[in-house]
């Protein structure tokens, strides 16, 4: 009889990796810097990485292990989230290792081959090894033949699972997703491929199914009969920073609707699946983001903006145009602003309304839900002039929670009502602080869980929705805002035609 407590289903007992190593390409980057290495360290002193695990950095860089190893631990310890604890390091110290080379070099992947195979026999690591590719997609395609090449993407011949991580974007139109798509799964096994939206991983996106399906509360008003609309909003105060060459070739379309964004359209738009297996729930999505319908005139159903000169936070701040390399006839957005509809029972004729820029007053990513106002209402209109929607906002960042909205009585003697709200925040309901998304979603990749990660279907369906907007885009300038304002007129304006309003986020 098996013992009941590794029961997958039991969840007493948190969930721990086999032994394996983690191999992180780019690991002089920004992502690895801040997000990865804490990460581990994070997972190693939560107690949920195994004894028998390696770190093995791949990069350009002349180092030995022990350079590499001090790089690893002053990032982990400038970045980490739980409490720094020298013994939970002294552990991890041991294990981390570094081969340097480029992506082109077969002298470099070879020894990363054979790297993996002394470590099999010195660190206990079996045949299992996950490659993260914190890299520029421009380099997917020559790290992916290299693994080919040499066979370390190959399950049978090294005696273990491998799988490989790949960060967003993946690809910049849909012909490319489909080829490197292809290219993936013809270097790696389908089940073994994780692409990476790091938005999945945070807890208030998934709290979006739990608060769906976990109660009876939602269900009966989760449709057109009372939803009015959606806005779903990712509003950034900051600018482009030093990602003049990555952005101004990508835009804010390809850079975050076309994954963040829709994936969170699609979480809140869809049925309720069978089971939490993987894939069930990517079937549910995959249904949404079939039966997403573009506006009939793209130009009145999209906005794009460019952001001006202006003030944020109290701090002058330059126009994207004046950035560090960018050039000063780019057309790219910084803004965008787009209405979709859903074609199936549930949604037909209510509209998501999505928005997305830099250099807005601050920092939110939330989904409102808003309701239609009751049919008739027994008051004197001066009585509900305050008034509004009913709604459920779902507040993704910075301050995690849920807010509902209604109308109460405002105390006094007449009957005047107003808006009031009831707001869960996540930080005061519960003792333990929220995880990293990147502690989560590289746990699920070290244990073979895919239920947060989108398959190939997915992205490439993503891209249909995308490819249409882009291509009426073409040759036309976009809409300037200032620094510091809730974007372009016109996204208002856009709105306003409907007889609605964007929620002050």
């Amino acid at each position: 009889m098996g013992n009941p407590l590794r029961d997958p289903q039991d969840r007493r007992l948190p969930r721990i990796p086999e032994p394996c190593a983690l191999v992180i390409f780019g690991v002089t980057g920004d992502l690895a810097r801040k997000k990865l290495l804490p990460a581990i360290y994070d997972l190693a002193n939560r107690g949920l990485l195994p004894p028998s695990f390696v770190v093995l950095g791949f990069a350009r860089r002349d180092w030995d292990h022990g350079t590499f190893e001090q790089v690893a631990y002053d990032n982990a310890k400038a970045h980490a989230r739980t409490p720094w604890r020298e013994e939970v390091w002294a552990r991890l110290a041991g294990n981390i290792k570094f081969v340097g080379g480029a992506f082109d070099d077969d002298a470099a992947f070879d020894r990363l081959n054979d790297t993996l195979n002394e470590l099999r026999d010195t660190h206990g690591i079996g045949g299992n090894a996950a490659f993260y590719f914190s890299i520029p997609p421009s380099a997917f395609p020559t790290v992916l033949k290299q693994l080919a090449r040499t066979g370390m993407a190959d399950n049978e011949k090294c005696g273990g699972w491998r799988r490989v991580v790949v960060e967003k974007p993946f690809g910049t139109d849909l012909a490319s997703a489909k080829a490197l798509n292809d290219l993936v799964d013809d270097v790696f096994t389908g089940h073994d491929v994780f692409r990476i939206d790091h938005y999945l991983g945070k807890e208030t996106v998934q709290n979006i199914m739990a608060l769906r399906f976990a109660n009876s509360l939602f269900e009966p008003v989760w449709n057109s009969k009372y939803v009015d609309s959606v806005q779903i909003t990712m509003a950034e105060d900051v600018g482009i920073g030093t990602r003049a060459g990555f952005y101004d070739a990508t835009g804010t379309a390809r850079d975050v609707l076309q994954n963040h964004l829709l994936q969170l359209l699609a979480l809140v738009a869809m049925e309720e699946p069978t089971s939490f297996d993987a894939s069930e729930i990517r079937a549910e999505k995959l249904k949404v983001l079939r039966a997403i319908s573009l506006p009939k005139d793209i130009h009145d159903g999209t906005v794009r903006g460019q952001y001006l000169q202006g003030w944020v936070g109290g701090e002058r701040a330059k126009g994207y145009l004046d950035e560090d390399g960018v050039p000063a006839d780019s057309t790219t957005e910084t803004y965008v602003a787009v209405r979709l509809g859903i074609q199936n029972r549930r949604w037909a004729g209510v509209p998501f309304y999505i928005r997305a820029g830099k250099r807005l007053p601050r920092r939110v990513t939330e989904v409102a839900v808003l309701f239609k106002k009751a049919p008739h209402l027994p008051f004197n209109p001066t009585d509900v002039e305050a008034l509004g929607h009913n709604q459920l906002v779902i507040r993704v960042q910075p301050d995690e929670g849920v807010v509902l909205k209604f109308g109460s009585k405002v105390p006094g003697t007449t009957m005047e009502l107003r808006d009031i709200a009831m707001d869960f925040q996540y930080g005061e309901a519960f003792t333990e602080q929220s995880p990293e998304a990147y502690e989560r979603l590289v746990l699920d990749v070290l244990i073979g869980d895919r239920t947060l990660f989108p398959d190939a279907a997915e992205v490439e369906q993503s891209w249909q929705v995308i490819d249409p907007l882009e291509d009426a885009w073409k040759g036309h300038k976009p809409e300037p805002y200032r620094s510091g304002e809730w974007g372009p007129r016109a996204s208002d304006e856009m709105l306003a035609r409907e007889g609605r309003h964007w929620r002050r986020a």
